[in-house]
């Protein structure tokens, strides 16, 4: 059985129940695969690409990950915190040293990577449209990268940017943590958070993946459910 394996931070993470209605990206995806492919998820909230190793969860993947196995890369939020040494990376360096190790990880155990650029933000400005974005170096590091390594990568910045623009300010804002106050016991002050994900917005940014699998074809594509 081929098993898909994820690294990511908070917008990829499996939530609980405590915090609903906050769904990560990774935890809906078991939807778009076929049912005999198994899906882990390591994705962790608040984590970079240095925190996540530091904290041994890369070695976790490496304990599991075996031949014809799939590992998903999604990080950039955390690894530009500038102001915390714990998770910064630099974008065309360290942050690319970072995601050469995932890279090579799976590589050494017959596993298939594939990166994936960070989710956007709702970053829309006061005219209504949609802003330039806060990860854009993380996202030209990324896609450098790969190039260089000659593995996949998936744009979900500029696929979620689209999903974003196609849906406007107003209607977007249900795909995202905008809570109203009362409704959920979660946050029974209500929420406004641009960053993290309702079920709705997780299953849409988990579909630009899975559109991106399917445009890359081969072994890539055979995951996914039919009409897909």
């Amino acid at each position: 059985m081929n098993r898909i394996f994820w690294a990511g931070d908070s917008t990829v993470a499996h939530n609980s129940f405590l915090s609903y209605p906050q769904t990560g990206i990774g935890q809906v995806f078991p939807i778009f695969v076929k049912r005999d492919i198994g899906v882990e998820n390591y994705a962790v909230n608040g984590r970079s690409t240095k925190s996540f190793m530091d904290e041994g969860r890369l070695a976790a993947i490496e304990e599991r990950i075996g031949p014809e196995d799939f590992l998903f890369i999604q990080f950039g939020h955390n690894d530009e915190k500038i102001v915390d040494p714990t998770r910064y990376t630099e974008p065309f360096s360290t942050f690319q040293e970072n995601l050469t190790r995932f890279v090579e990880t799976a590589q050494g155990h017959g596993a298939w990577p594939v990166l994936i650029t960070p989710l956007e933000r709702r970053c829309f400005l006061p005219d209504h449209t949609l802003g330039p974005g806060e990860h854009g170096p993380y996202v030209e590091g990324m896609k450098q990268l790969a190039s260089r390594l000659l593995v996949p990568c998936i744009d979900l910045n500029e696929r979620s940017r689209q999903v974003l623009k196609q849906m406007g300010e107003e209607e977007s804002r249900r795909l995202y943590m905008n809570l109203e106050p009362g409704k959920y016991a979660s946050h029974p002050e209500g929420l406004l958070d641009n960053t993290h994900l309702q079920y709705a917005g997780a299953v849409a940014f988990a579909n630009c993946v899975a559109q991106g699998l399917k445009e890359l074809g081969g072994r890539y594509a055979a995951l996914l459910i039919e009409g897909i």
